[in-house]
């Protein structure tokens, strides 16, 4: 049992969101579920511990109740297939720079405590350099990949031990955005829970084997280039 650690789950009211909800209670962890609904706040033994209603751009206002968790999950997020340019606007909001607030808040509670170790698993998409059929959709999930790679590749030695930065790369699920989706949201929230509690940095879940092995490659690629700019810069 893990009573003494707390989630914070952002897009908990959506389909991977309450299955990760209902995945960490099980195993004993207290749940702050974060949602922009109003009516979704209803408690059952299926729902989070507490709910936390927030806007994209009040990222900030969400200050006092980060300090609570020990593993936060960005797994917020929206999918459109509009061609207005108001849909790219949102998509890179939502989808990027309102979980790259998330990470640099996160960050700065984490590296305050020195006594504490602070997890951040964010679910960035295959579609980070894979496509998806939605143009606005990838580009917002590269740019976060991109923040999230550079972020964890900057951090020195010593902060890296005391806020540990995870990508969770997804395929297609079943969701509520995608309701033809290969695989199903339990089977995805499992095995996020197991590869999260695992040493990995990459927790890949797709049914595409290219994912495997591009991902990696990639990864490693702005490792040299980091380590390149450190070499460089210092």
């Amino acid at each position: 049992m893990n009573n003494e650690k707390t989630i914070g789950i952002t897009g908990a009211s959506g389909t991977l969101g309450k299955e990760l909800t209902k995945l960490f209670l099980a195993k004993g962890y207290k749940v702050i579920g974060f949602t922009h609904s109003r009516t979704d706040s209803e408690k059952n033994f299926e729902s989070p511990n507490e709910w936390i209603k927030w806007e994209c751009g009040k990222e900030s206002k969400l200050k006092k109740h980060l300090k609570k968790i020990d593993i936060l999950i960005l797994n917020h997020g929206i999918y459109s297939l509009s061609r207005e340019n108001s849909n790219y606007e949102n998509s890179i909001e939502i989808n990027a720079l309102s979980t790259f607030k998330f990470i640099s808040l996160f960050e700065e509670i984490a590296l305050k405590n020195e006594s504490l170790r602070r997890e951040i698993w964010i679910n960035t998409s295959e579609a980070e350099i894979l496509p998806a059929l939605n143009p606005s959709y990838e580009i917002s999930k590269s740019l976060i990949g991109q923040l999230v790679s550079f972020k964890k590749n900057l951090l020195s030695s010593e902060n890296k031990k005391r806020f540990i930065i995870k990508k969770i790369i997804l395929g297609p699920f079943k969701s509520e955005l995608n309701p033809i989706g290969i695989m199903s949201p339990k089977f995805v929230s499992k095995k996020i829970f197991d590869l999260g509690n695992s040493k990995n940095y990459l927790i890949i879940i797709s049914p595409n084997p290219l994912t495997y092995l591009l991902f990696p490659i990639k990864e490693f690629l702005n490792f040299i280039y980091c380590k390149i700019i450190y070499r460089y810069t210092s």
